[in-house]
């Protein structure tokens, strides 16, 4: 190209044509535009380092993005920083690095983090729903903002719409999530304080509620003819008939695998890592599988089940695909589309159902029941019970709870479940 003498015109920047070899086309001031064999059309800045003077080139923008009349006014910026004593490159490369730095220190990027780490000592579907909270009413709202300038008002805003939705539980969960991601963050160098705690008392409190659950004899009986009569997937029926049987949490259900089952032993072995008891395990890898002891129904129904999904990891796999267990809300569905609504019957309420039911009775020993709810016992009590763990006890309460609920459903003469011998 012959060297150029004019500032470049409209037409010749929209004209210029590609060659062999990259050209110039200059404007003057250090303006110049570089067209490539390929028909780009880059601006570029030739300056002198204000420390060093050495020679560096800018990049303004490409056209038609950048017209011409921009790119010179881009160059009369940098100009103007560099009679400063500024280098508008390493400006440049400040900006960046601290745009970086503040998306790496995000309330989005800290808090997965957070959840991560913590995902290690809860179930997967606790795990899995705290993410989908932040996901669902947080990150949309304050998820770019830096953590450490997210302010108490900014989160109550946030809360206060699950407040107005009237979910005031998930409203305070999430507010426990934040304050702990906030600390999280507090721990790692990238925030100076927790204002989600200063929202502590700023909610209505929630009162917490038993699951919905049938308790009388009548409504289970009603309740298991109904599942008989299910007309839906084999595999849900099945979940569905052993759920008042093992009266075990909805998640441990239907994420049984195969390899926790015996069958020949008629036993059920969910290890910590799936229950509540996760972060115990992890501080003490010895924490003993809770055992389920599986009647002679309950044992009956696996059989049925292993040609159906015995091939794969999980007793319950999900329709989607056998790699994930069955969905979490495909019992509640079933529950709903047999007439039982959430006020009447969830998942969960089974254990509520089966608790209430034996401890009436009287027939079983108090922490035996507990023992088989898994459910976590406190002091002198729990360290005496958690020793014992009534495995005898609770085989043949498991076996006598079968039978009882055969009576129920089968309308034979109702009497109190004995005590087996």
């Amino acid at each position: 190209m012959p060297k150029q003498t004019k500032p470049l015109t409209a037409s010749e920047v929209e004209n210029a044509k590609p060659q062999a070899k990259p050209y110039k086309l200059r404007d003057g001031g250090g303006l110049f535009l570089l067209v490539t064999p390929t028909g780009g059309k880059w601006w570029r800045l030739e300056y002198r380092r204000p420390t060093t003077g050495a020679r560096n080139t800018l990049s303004l923008g490409t056209f038609p993005a950048v017209s011409l009349k921009q790119a010179r006014q881009r160059r009369e910026d940098a100009r103007e920083r560099l009679a400063e004593g500024i280098d508008p490159g390493e400006q440049r490369q400040a900006t960046k690095d601290a745009g970086l730095e503040r998306a790496a220190n995000s309330l989005e990027v800290v808090t997965r983090e957070y959840l991560a780490k913590k995902a290690i000592e809860r179930t997967e579907g606790t795990a899995r729903r705290a993410l989908a909270w932040m996901e669902q009413h947080v990150f949309p709202h304050l998820g770019g903002r830096p953590i450490d300038e997210v302010e108490a008002p900014e989160l109550l805003a946030v809360l206060q719409r699950l407040v107005k939705r009237g979910t005031l539980d998930s409203a305070n969960r999430v507010r426990v999530e934040l304050s702990g991601a906030f600390r999280y963050a507090i721990a790692t160098g990238r925030a100076k304080r927790d204002p989600a705690y200063d929202l502590r008392d700023a909610l209505p409190r929630h009162t917490k509620t038993h699951f919905a659950a049938l308790t009388s004899p009548s409504e289970i009986a009603d309740l298991l003819r109904a599942i008989e009569s299910y007309q839906g997937d084999p595999l849900t029926l099945a979940a569905l008939r052993l759920s008042p049987l093992l009266f075990q949490r909805p998640g441990e259900l239907r994420g049984m695998e195969w390899s926790e089952v015996d069958l020949d032993a008629a036993e059920w072995r969910i290890p910590a890592r799936r229950q509540k008891l996760k972060k115990a395990q992890k501080e003490n890898p010895r924490t003993p599988d809770h055992v389920v002891f599986l009647s002679t129904q309950a044992v009956e129904i696996l059989r049925e089940l292993q040609p159906l999904s015995g091939g794969g990891r999980y007793v319950f796999p999900s329709r989607l695909t056998p790699a994930r267990p069955m969905s979490e809300n495909t019992v509640r569905n079933a529950l709903r589309r047999m007439g039982y609504d959430n006020s009447q019957q969830t998942a969960h309420g089974f254990r509520h159902m089966a608790s209430t039911r034996l401890n009436e009775m009287s027939l079983w020993n108090a922490d035996a029941i507990e023992a088989a709810l898994s459910h976590k016992m406190q002091g002198v009590r729990g360290v005496y019970a958690g020793k014992a763990q009534f495995l005898d006890e609770r085989r043949k309460m498991m076996q006598a709870w079968a039978d009882y609920l055969d009576v129920l459903r089968t309308g034979s003469n109702v009497v109190p479940i004995r005590r087996a011998i």
